[in-house]
C-alpha cells in the first residue's frame, strides 16, 4: 500500500519520516517531490571494474547550469536528507524530468526501512540536456511494510551507504565479497 499526502504527513508528525528541508508545497498526492543538489560526480576511469574501488571526481552545478552528455554516467545527490523508520521509500523520476531524456537511477530506486541520509542519483541522458542545481528531479513514494523487521538499515554493520552526506557516493560494490 502506497501512503497518501495525508499519511505522509501523518508519518512525519509521528517522526517516522524526517524530510530536511520540508515544503509543504512540495506534498503531491502520494508522493514528495525531491530535488538535484549542487553536487554532481563522474568516475575518474571511463571502464569501471566491480571487484575495485572506483573513484569518483565531485564538482559544484555551476550557477548558470551544466549540460549532461550521452553516454556518461553522472552521480548526483538530491538536496533532501531523509530518514524513513517504518516505510520503505522509493525514489523515481518525475515525468516532467523523463520527458526531457533524463534518468535518475539506473536500477537503485529503493530504500531500505532505515536509511537516513540524502540519495545518490545515477544520472544518464538521451540527448545533450541542461540541469540545475535545486531543480525538482524525483518524487518519493512510501510503501507500508507487512510484518516485523530485523534487520533497521542504519543499523546494519554490513550496510555501506551508512554516513551522512551532501555529495554523491560511489559504488561500493568492492566491498562485496563475491
Amino acid at each position: 500500500m502506497i501512503l497518501s499526502d495525508k499519511r505522509i504527513l501523518e508519518e512525519i508528525e509521528a517522526g517516522n519520516i524526517i524530510i530536511e528541508p520540508f515544503k509543504k508545497e512540495c506534498l503531491g498526492t502520494n508522493s514528495y517531490d525531491v530535488h538535484l543538489g549542487k553536487y554532481l560526480a563522474c568516475y575518474k576511469n571511463r571502464t569501471l571494474d566491480a571487484k575495485l574501488h572506483n573513484k569518483i571526481e565531485h564538482f559544484e552545478i555551476p550557477k548558470d547550469g551544466f549540460v549532461l552528455q550521452p553516454n556518461t554516467l553522472y552521480l548526483g545527490v538530491t538536496l533532501e536528507y531523509t530518514e524513513t523508520h517504518k516505510q520503505v521509500p522509493f525514489l523515481e523520476g518525475k515525468s516532467s524530468t523523463g520527458r526531457l531524456g533524463i534518468d535518475i537511477h539506473a536500477t537503485a530506486g529503493k530504500g531500505d526501512v532505515g536509511f537516513c541520509n540524502t540519495w545518490t542519483l545515477e544520472i544518464s541522458a538521451t540527448q545533450p540536456v541542461k540541469i540545475y542545481a535545486g531543480m525538482p528531479i524525483g518524487q518519493l513514494i512510501y510503501f507500508e511494510v507487512k510484518g516485523d523487521i530485523a534487520n533497521i538499515y542504519s543499523t546494519k554493520g554490513n550496510a555501506k551507504y551508512n554516513t551522512k552526506t551532501t555529495k554523491p557516493v560511489e559504488s561500493m560494490m568492492w566491498k562485496n565479497q563475491f
